[in-house]
């Protein structure tokens, strides 16, 4: 993963862009758009289509605190990552649960239900 950040005056393509998920409690959590589209809600969210507050600021409030932010972002990253191109050996879905903590996992399939399918079929 390591063209995560490209550097270059053309502005690049909107796929390329960052956006920012912030928490409940104030932390903030930067992915990649092509990243945050995993899930439908933030997909819709971020639309070039829509009016949508979030679309113009590219920033995303999800009502939940950090460490269930946290996880949703890193599945996003890891989903996307292992359903990309390329040739990826194939990954076992408990490396991804084991590292989910039990005092967040029902917070996060909360989240996972309110971001449409984020987490729905790995838990």
């Amino acid at each position: 993963m390591s063209n995560d950040v490209q550097m270059n005056d053309s502005g690049g393509e909107k796929q390329d862009d960052w956006v920012k998920i912030t928490s409940s409690d104030g932390y903030s959590f930067l992915v990649k758009r092509s990243v945050a589209a995993i899930s439908g809600t933030l997909k819709n969210m971020l639309s070039e289509d829509s009016s949508f507050r979030e679309a113009i600021a590219n920033t995303c409030p999800i009502s939940e605190r950090a460490a269930v932010v946290e996880k949703v972002c890193e599945y996003m990253s890891f989903k996307a990552y292992h359903d990309g191109p390329g040739s990826k050996e194939g990954v076992d879905v408990n490396e991804f649960t084991e590292r989910i903590p039990p005092e967040v996992a029902l917070e996060l399939l909360l989240a996972a239900d309110y971001l449409e399918g984020v987490l729905n079929s790995s838990i």
